[in-house]
């Protein structure tokens, strides 16, 4: 397996490759990231990893239960592992995604407009707090087929459009229309896996799936069910729950 050492962006959220990724940047230990980022050529890959937080917050905000805003770090004394414990591997699933920084904007007051793709899935082998910001050691991960993975892909994304059509009322208003969703299996299951309203622990489970069958397998199950869901909540409110936002840093 080919391995790195690159940049480690922890969030509250999970990156699939070919997705895109808004970040909003503003703490100190991720603006310093965001700067090393900027000294690699424009010709080359912007890389660091995005990986799921497990146990622990993106940032430290006041609130019951956390420390008090007169006692707290603020944004600029933070260290690169505050919020994640004394061993931030721990805090983190292991398996993340690449991301290639196509756009990096610095703002008049230091924070960065970050427009990041997926590429590639990797595995952590070891997290170093030792710089201004984490950085991990990876493994990438080869993404292989599996057995029935293009009968499987036709049968997800039939489920997927019905569910999108339960989740934004019958209207039409969906993330795609059929005509743009693709037919490569692996690609439709993580195009499924990112556009589908699921909790960070299912999400994860889909990212680290040992190959796209599989992946595609749980993703049939889990449309069917929350389609079923859907159709016996008319009034939840499934259009807002579309909209991607950017995740702020």
């Amino acid at each position: 397996m080919t391995t790195a050492r690159l940049p480690l962006f922890p969030l509250n959220a999970v990156l699939f490759p070919g997705l895109v990724l808004p970040l909003n940047v503003f703490e100190e230990r991720y603006r310093a990231l965001m700067r090393e980022l900027l000294k690699t050529d424009e010709d080359e890959p912007r890389r660091f990893v995005v990986v799921a937080i497990r146990d622990g917050r993106e940032i430290a905000p006041t609130a019951a239960g956390m420390p008090d805003a007169t006692t707290a770090p603020s944004a600029t004394e933070r260290g690169p592992a505050d919020g994640f414990g004394p061993d931030p591997i721990q805090t983190f699933h292991r398996v993340g995604c690449v991301a290639d920084a196509a756009k990096i904007r610095e703002r008049a007051d230091g924070s960065f407009e970050v427009l990041a793709t997926g590429t590639t899935r990797v595995r952590l082998l070891s997290v170093d707090a030792g710089g201004p910001y984490l950085t991990a050691e990876v493994e990438e991960l080869e993404e292989d087929t599996g057995d029935e993975a293009g009968a499987l892909a036709e049968g997800v994304l039939r489920a997927f459009r019905s569910y999108q059509k339960r989740l934004a009322g019958a209207s039409e208003r969906s993330l795609t229309t059929g005509a743009e969703l693709p037919d490569e299996p692996s690609v439709v299951s993580y195009l499924v896996a990112a556009a589908a309203v699921l909790d960070i622990p299912s999400k994860q489970r889909l990212l680290q799936a040992p190959d796209t069958a599989t992946r595609l397998r749980e993703e049939l199950t889990l449309l069917r069910s929350e389609t079923a869901v859907i159709r016996h909540l008319p009034s939840l409110p499934a259009v807002d729950l579309t909209r991607a936002p950017t995740h702020p840093n």
